[in-house]
Parts: structure tokens; sequence; C-alpha cells
């Protein structure tokens, strides 16, 4: 009989390569793992609730893992983490879960946030995209509801992913502006990989007269991904939030 703990943790991802781990390559996954392994003194395998890329941040992010015993205090774990890592990793809350219950499985809904911003901001280069041309964020934010009538999404996927299809329930997609910076906010029960980012990239195009409508519409139809714009870069995307089934009880 294993008990199951769920992390919740946040991260700066500028000096990593991504969650996952990785052969050669600082992961965020890989730290953590090793870390773990180290104050419990046992060897343990962290699952993410989903995979970011490259220099991409996560605002909310929950692992999980399993050990043969009880773990007696959580507190003293969870402040010896925190010591041990560094300072652009975060664990939030370590809490024991019903051993059914899986970081990425059990997921109903996640929600990333991508920043761009129309001025220069020292204070937030590793976090937000620098883009001074003006964007028609109404033509923007119509796009947005054009796309919520679709679910395959192939055209805004990384090419050779090894997925079995390209189907995502998008619940809601919207832009804002606040005093020069602009935010697009997205939530769908799964995502694609480098999907938000190639989003952004096709709706500044449509900001900019470069795409109409129903080119937009065409693109998702056509499923290519070459139809769509480009990637925007990954320090300005956020996962921002998981969510769980209520009966789950994650805090």
């Amino acid at each position: 009989m294993h008990m199951r703990y769920f992390v919740k943790l946040m991260y700066d991802g500028t000096a990593y390569h991504g969650w996952q781990s990785q052969m050669n390559a600082e992961s965020v996954q890989g730290l953590l793992q090793k870390s773990f392994s180290l104050i419990l003194r046992q060897p343990i395998e962290l699952y993410g609730c989903g995979r970011t890329d490259t220099g991409v941040h996560a605002r909310e992010y929950y692992a999980h893992f399993d050990v043969e015993e009880k773990i007696s205090s959580l507190e003293n774990i969870l402040y010896k983490m925190n010591s041990l890592l560094p300072h652009d990793i975060v664990i939030e809350n370590i809490q024991e879960v019903k051993s059914d219950v899986h970081a990425r499985f059990s997921a109903i809904r996640r929600t990333y946030k991508y920043y761009m911003s129309q001025k220069r901001d020292p204070f937030a280069f590793n976090f937000e995209y620098f883009f001074s041309p003006q964007l028609d964020l109404d033509l923007m934010n119509t796009a947005c509801g054009l796309m919520m009538a679709y679910k395959d999404f192939s055209c805004f996927s990384k090419s050779n992913t090894q997925v079995n299809n390209y189907i995502c329930d998008i619940s809601e997609a919207f832009w804002t502006l606040d005093r020069g910076k602009l935010v697009f906010t997205i939530s769908a029960n799964r995502f694609l990989r480098n999907m938000v980012r190639a989003i952004v990239g096709t709706m500044i195009e449509i900001g900019l007269g470069k795409i109409n409508l129903n080119e937009f519409r065409q693109i998702i139809s056509h499923g290519n991904r070459s139809d769509a714009g480009a990637s925007v870069p990954a320090k300005g995307l956020f996962l921002f939030r998981v969510e769980y089934p209520d009966g789950d009880e994650i805090v």
C-alpha cells in the first residue's frame, strides 16, 4: 500500500529546459526529484500535471509522488525542500491525496496566460514579450470567439508531436489591455505542445491586419501548422491555474 502526495509549486522557467527531465539539461522535474530523493532518503519519481517547454513559467503547478510509508511531518519536508531549492522554484504545499488521484490525468482544466507589453520594462524582461506595434484588440477578441467553435487544433501544434489526437475543449479565450500590458487568457481541458504560443502569434497577425477572420477560420479548418503565425517567445507564457474535480480536495 503506497501513500500518494501532491506537491503544489510555482517556478520561473527562465533557467530551465522546461518541466520534463532531460539527459543533458537542467529541468524543473529533474531538480525536484533530486531534492526530494535527498531529503526523503529514497528514490522519488514525480509526475507533473503537464509539460511546460523551455523558458515557460508556472504560477501554479502540481505534481505527485508515491512513497511506501506515511510522511510524519509534511511541514518539515516543505521547509527543507524550500531551503534546498534555488530561488526560482518555490513549493507552496505538500498534501496527502487518495491513491488514484493523478496530477496529470485527474486535472479537468488548465489556464494559461500570455503577457505582452507595448513599452519596454527592464523589470519584466524575463516575463513579457515586448511588442510595440498597435494591435486591433477587438478583432483579436472576435477571433477568440470564432476559435471556440472548433475542437481540432492541429494547426497550432508543434510538428512531430506524438499524440493520439489534436482535440482540445477550449472553455474560454480572451484578450485584455491593462496599463499598456496585453494579456491573453485561455482555458481548456488539455493543450498541445506549443499551442498557446502559436495561437498568440496568429492572433498578432490578425491584430496587425495581416490575417482576416475568414483566413483564420481556414487556418484552423485545414490543420496545417505552416499556415498559422509564428510562435511567440516562451518568456511571456505562464501556466496560471490547474483545476481538479471538487471531490479530490486539492488546495
